[in-house]
């Protein structure tokens, strides 16, 4: 048995995020920096960008960096300045890696994290995630064998507190990882839920059945977590192609007191044939409907109706109009089948929902406090 103290982490105040980018790296510097700066902005931060000329001048860059401060590498293809990955000293417990490209997962040494295939843009993500993780530090618990079978768990200093479970989207692409619902756990766990943060395999790398005995094992796991936690009031929140994850992980169990989705891809034969992020559903799936039509049965919500599990049903208005339209059919179907839905739409894009900072995200979360006192 896993023994979690009941305490709330603490982190350190980042004053800056280091930037460095490697010498054979693909990219526009400047578009880099500015990407880099506009983050740190957003996020209160100092930022400082490098673009090592050499594998001598990022090392140096590295290990030279604040010791109050986080930093993201992006090594590009620079054989040196990758070794440095597998390197244990400072500052690699406070290090990002993050290639732009899809290179697979990589393993880094001395408690760094590392992100990849995100491009550019995923440049803010690498950001957000080395500064949430210094001021809000997670205990990872492993719930299987498999390097990504875990789970980060935040505590508040509630006696008995509620548990809700995150389950990241990303279409099923293992490029999308846990990070994505950082700041929702952060946020959850200041308003006195103990924050479940679950990672699982995806299934363009494992198949399906490994993605869906994970969900299934990540909320099992919780049993063997002694951390007073009340678990008679669950509640799973899965964003995107995470909120399919979060409902039929409620219609598999009976420990979810309420099934949450962001922004969830809820219709999962309508969305193959309107070939929804390019074939993201058959490509996770293994398949059309018609070919495996037992394996969409088991895993579409709209096929699992009634639930009998409420259910609160978040469509952000300037979304993708296909999840928009899923969200509001799911919901009228589920009321029909006779489960208890609350539909809550707000404006708001595909990232609004899982923004701490938005207005659609603090009238969800206004809706958790309410139905799970």
């Amino acid at each position: 048995m896993l023994l979690i103290t009941r305490r709330r982490e603490s982190g350190v105040d980042v004053v800056e995020v280091l930037v460095v980018a490697g010498p054979s790296l693909v990219g526009h510097p400047e578009l880099l920096r500015a990407t880099a700066e506009a983050e740190c902005r957003a996020l209160g931060v100092a930022g400082r960008f490098v673009a090592a000329e050499t594998s001598a001048a990022a090392a140096q860059a590295w290990r030279a960096a604040d010791p109050a401060g986080a930093v993201v590498m992006l090594p590009g293809d620079d054989p040196e300045t990758r070794r440095l990955m597998t390197v244990a000293d400072p500052p690699a417990d406070r290090t990002v890696w993050y290639d732009l490209t899809r290179t697979g997962p990589v393993a880094v040494a001395g408690g760094a994290a590392h992100l990849y295939g995100r491009g550019v843009w995923g440049l803010v993500w690498a950001i957000r995630h080395a500064v949430h993780r210094l001021r809000h530090p997670a205990r990872r618990i492993g719930y299987g064998d498999h390097p990504e079978q875990w789970a980060e768990l935040r505590l508040p200093t509630a006696d008995r507190p509620p548990v809700a479970v995150l389950i990241h989207g990303g279409y099923w692409r293992s490029i999308w990882a846990a990070d994505l619902m950082d700041a929702l756990a952060i946020d959850l766990t200041g308003r006195g839920f103990a924050s479940w943060n679950l990672e699982y395999r995806r299934p363009d790398r494992h198949g399906w059945t490994a993605t869906s005995a994970d969900i299934a094992a990540g909320l099992a796991a919780l049993s063997t977590v002694d951390a007073a936690l009340d678990l008679d009031r669950v509640v799973v929140l899965g964003h995107s192609a995470g909120g399919q994850l979060a409902l039929r992980a409620a219609a598999d169990t009976d420990r979810v007191a309420l099934a949450v989705s962001l922004a969830g891809v809820l219709d999962l034969a309508e969305g193959h044939r309107r070939w929804v992020s390019a074939g993201a559903v058959a490509a996770a799936l293994g398949g059309p409907p018609e070919a495996i039509p037992e394996v969409y049965a088991a895993a579409d919500p709209m096929a699992r109706l009634p639930l009998r599990v409420p259910q609160l049903v978040v469509i952000a208005g300037d979304d993708d109009p296909d999840l928009v339209d899923m969200g509001y059919r799911y919901a009228a179907a589920a009321r029909a089948a006779g489960d208890p839905v609350t539909e809550l739409a707000l404006p708001g894009d595909h990232f609004a929902v899982i923004d701490p900072a938005s207005e659609i995200w603090r009238a969800t979360a206004d809706q958790l406090e309410r139905q799970l006192p």
